[in-house]
């Protein structure tokens, strides 16, 4: 069936004015100004009304963290001292528990136009073997497209590192897990709905030898690699106080410097290390609430991007944010970005960072634009609220404005938010279920 979303009020696409054409998974036509569909259509959607995008991608995000927003003990503290809080917390997670969070972050995610996201999993206390499977499972009942990266830490308190016992794994028993996820989770090619990539946590949290051996797990089976990097002062000062080196140099040297890699945060890099970084391809997810939220600091992402690097948004953790939602981290990358650069970064600059930026970070070239071949991953959001009454430019009212809610999403040719809401969620049971893990949780109950 080919369906025409016919007359957007405005469009993030060149010669799409008339809008775009949907056959299946893929956009098969872009309809200019003054034209007519060269296409047979079966069905018209009546878009003028909707601002469309391409489906936002999110490419650093910790689902499970949904769990303890706002936690009192942690609001207003640093990464280092934030973890120490959070570790025992979260070291109770049960498998019913991640169920639940994932559920509840994709379903948030998809309501502000995120089509494809990231998942960064690195916890993995006894019990919870099976926590890539649980994700995948979410991911396929949902209904969007995710990159699962199976994360690791095995670096304790004991051998010198941030996270407790309880926490951490063996490392043969995390690159077994690893080959095993890729075996039977990982889809390659266009349109892939569920792919794999590897993600150790961080400096402080893995051994030089698990770095290193991930590495080359990701170079035999042709996947991503993954991990946290330059997000604190305090973790340059644990680099060179554990490694003798900084982040970017360590990376190098345990073979991540590549451009299989994408890197989450970003923020505390020399012009030599942007130029480095730039060169061998490696991309950054920018986190900007999270950034603000933990102050740890503003990414470069000018210097970035004028480097060659592929530069994506992600919410981060909904613990060090407390949202999942993506276009309210559009609007945040604007607004932290003019502090830096000024009125040289806009709007369309944001608005690049979470489709076509993303896409490049997950290493596809399939989604984040709107253009003739690619999936159909769409997001429309209208302008009926008060908030944007009296706006003159719509692509720019969505994120000045303060844009927070999609009014209708399609993940491969496919509606999964129609009117607001997303198609096949009972949100006041999702919400029941997820409050009662979450005071488990924390032991509020």
């Amino acid at each position: 069936m080919a369906l025409w979303l016919k007359d957007p009020l405005a469009i993030l696409a060149e010669n799409a004015e008339r809008g775009v054409v949907v056959e299946g998974a893929r956009i098969v036509e872009l309809v200019a100004k003054g034209a007519e569909p060269a296409t047979v259509i079966d069905e018209i959607f009546e878009a003028g009304r909707h601002v469309m995008l391409p489906g936002l991608v999110n490419t650093h995000h910790h689902f499970y963290q949904t769990l303890t927003r706002a936690h009192p003990d942690a609001i207003n503290k640093e990464l280092f001292a934030w973890l120490k809080t959070f570790y025992p917390v979260w070291a109770r997670l049960r498998p019913e528990d991640l169920a639940v969070a994932t559920r509840l972050a994709l379903t948030e995610l998809l309501m502000s136009g995120v089509t494809t996201t990231s998942y960064h999993h690195y916890l993995f206390p006894d019990g919870l073997d099976d926590a890539v499977d649980i994700q995948v499972a979410e991911a396929r009942r949902t209904g969007l497209r995710m990159t699962v990266t199976r994360g690791s830490m095995n670096l304790s308190v004991k051998d010198g590192g941030l996270p407790p016992d309880s926490v951490v794994q063996d490392e043969d028993a995390i690159l077994a897990d690893c080959e095993r996820a890729i075996a039977r989770h990982h889809e390659r090619g266009e349109g892939a709905m569920v792919q794999i990539a590897l993600a150790p946590c961080s400096p402080f949290s893995v051994t030089r030898e698990l770095m290193r051996a991930t590495a080359r797990l990701a170079e035999t089976h042709d996947c991503r690699l993954h991990t946290h990097l330059a997000e604190t002062r305090d973790e340059d000062a644990f680099c060179r106080q554990m490694f003798g080196m900084s982040p970017l140099d360590y990376l190098e040297d345990t073979g991540w410097l590549t451009a299989r890699s994408w890197l989450a945060h970003g923020i505390h890099f020399s012009d030599s290390d942007i130029e480095r970084l730039g060169r061998h391809g490696v991309g950054i997810c920018h986190c900007p609430t999270s950034n603000m939220l933990l102050a740890s600091g503003r990414c470069r992402t000018c210097e970035l991007e004028a480097a060659g690097v592929a530069v994506g948004l992600g919410v981060d953790g909904a613990a060090s944010n407390d949202s999942s939602n993506l276009m309210e981290g559009v609007r945040h990358a604007l607004l932290v970005n003019r502090l830096t650069y000024g009125t040289k970064v806009t709007h369309l600059d944001a608005l690049r960072w979470a489709t076509s930026g993303s896409a490049r970070c997950l290493g596809r070239n399939d989604i984040g634009v709107i253009s003739m071949g690619k999936q159909a991953d769409l997001a429309l959001f209208d302008l009926d609220e008060l908030r944007f009454s009296g706006a003159g430019d719509p692509l720019a009212a969505l994120i000045l404005c303060g844009a927070h809610r999609a009014d209708r999403v399609m993940v491969a040719g496919k509606w999964k938010v129609t009117a607001g809401m997303p198609v096949g969620v009972d949100l006041e049971w999702l919400k029941a279920e997820h409050g009662t893990a979450a005071r488990r949780l924390v032991m509020l109950d």
